[in-house]
């Protein structure tokens, strides 16, 4: 298995690389049969390498540290240790909390985790921004041994006194460098001073610098880090196509890719955007919903449901509503607006192509949007003829069959920069 285990010494995070034995069941790692006879219901009989690494470590109480790419079996990682570490709890005192930067991802964890804890006789709850307050608050009444949170909801229960912390023992801040870019580490850092004791803490994030670094500092213990490695920030098996499209033919274009296969993210730059882009491929005669921060959560989990249950083959999504979102065979991810920047790109392309299973990744480029997606092909090695297409190209059936050519990054000339040095020299 060429994945690394990677493991600090006392107060340090420097890498001691070493090859994790192979293991092909659960109950290898030290899973109790309930759990994996729950798995093996869903479907999960092997472990990926992420739980492989984590699991032992966590069911013998050491904090963690995963850095993992997205799709690459985190929930489990940390929630199967989780479950079954976890004792029954008074009402209004949870013994186990999970902090999540999203509602959707909030939902989607909760989903993940619940079955498990059920096979354990675990109650577990799901608190977010955007449902019911007082429904929530009946459900921690009425006892929560787990509890999946967003840390604004959570904090506003328990400034409430509708739930404690304090009694937790096993802690996981999950996703946390989008925690960070979200601006809600104030938040986790105001959560994890109401916890008493020393709880086990898992944090997992695709990144483990920066800010994210301060939170592994402040409230991991000796923590043993795992990573499972990979040659790059972009996903060996995604698929990357250019197209070079006109902004009148773009829906067009957009609609004979979606009608190509069954499941398409569709990712834009704004609310509005999102609103007027469903519309169009529904003129175009798509069938899509657009998830954003105006939407009603149920409207947003009802269009999240159809689309992870296949019933609806668009969702058009803000890079802030779908921060997270974990949805498994997305075929293709769609960059309907391209991002603004690298760290957008990778975060949006890794929406398919999860848990070692391919998808493709397409771009569309506007005629001044060129230089931008240049740039972000720069920055991924992903150096590919941005090709023009017509919404009447018979290729867009089948966008993986056909390869454009490579080409040679532009480098930035002497012109263009002695330009720029006398543009900045102007604006002073």
């Amino acid at each position: 298995m060429p994945d690394t285990v990677t493991q600090p010494k006392m107060g340090d995070m420097s890498d001691i690389n070493a090859d994790p034995a192979p293991v092909s069941t659960f109950g290898e790692l030290g899973v109790s049969a309930e759990i994996v006879a729950t798995l093996a219901d869903k479907g999960i009989t092997e472990p990926f390498p992420v739980q492989v690494m984590t699991i032992p470590d966590a069911l013998a109480g050491r904090d963690v540290c995963g850095k993992a790419q997205t799709g690459s079996g985190k929930t489990l990682a940390f929630g199967i240790p989780m479950v079954e570490r976890t004792a029954d709890s008074q009402p209004k005192y949870p013994r186990s909390l999970v902090l999540v930067p999203t509602r959707e991802l909030c939902s989607q964890v909760s989903d993940e985790m619940r079955p498990l804890a059920a096979a354990q006789g675990l109650q577990l709850v799901s608190v977010y921004g955007g449902a019911p307050m007082g429904s929530q608050i009946d459900k921690i009444k009425k006892g929560a041994d787990i509890v999946v949170a967003t840390p604004g909801r959570l904090i506003d229960l328990i400034d409430r006194k509708a739930v404690s912390v304090e009694s937790v023992e096993c802690a996981v801040i999950d996703e946390a460098d989008q925690m960070a870019d979200m601006g809600f580490l104030p938040q986790v850092h105001a959560i994890m001073r109401h916890v008493l004791g020393s709880p086990q803490v898992m944090l997992f994030s695709a990144t483990l610098d920066g800010a994210v670094r301060s939170l592994v500092n402040a409230y991991l213990t000796d923590p043993v880090r795992h990573e499972v490695e990979s040659s790059g920030d972009i996903v060996d098996e995604q698929t990357h196509r250019f197209l070079a499209v006109h902004h009148m033919d773009k829906a067009k274009v957009a609609a004979a890719i979606i009608d190509s296969v069954d499941r398409t993210l569709v990712f834009v730059g704004t609310k509005r955007n999102a609103d007027r882009v469903t519309q169009q491929l529904s003129e175009a005669g798509v069938t899509a919903r657009a998830i954003h921060g105006d939407k009603r959560q149920s409207e947003r989990e009802r269009a999240l449901g159809d689309f992870t249950d296949g019933r609806l083959p668009a969702l058009v999504a803000t890079n802030v509503a779908a921060r997270g979102l974990h949805i498994d065979d997305v075929d293709i991810v769609l960059h309907y607006d391209p991002p603004q920047d690298y760290k957008s790109f990778v975060h949006r392309s890794g929406r398919t192509a999860r848990a070692g299973e391919t998808g493709l990744v397409v771009s569309l480029v506007e005629w001044d949007q060129v230089e931008d997606v240049e740039r972000l092909q720069r920055a991924s090695g992903l150096n590919y003829e941005i090709v023009k297409m017509y919404s009447n190209d018979e290729r867009l059936s089948n966008l993986v069959g056909f390869e454009p050519d490579r080409v040679t990054p532009k480098r930035t000339s002497d012109v263009d920069i002695s330009k720029r040095f006398r543009t900045r020299r102007r604006r002073r």
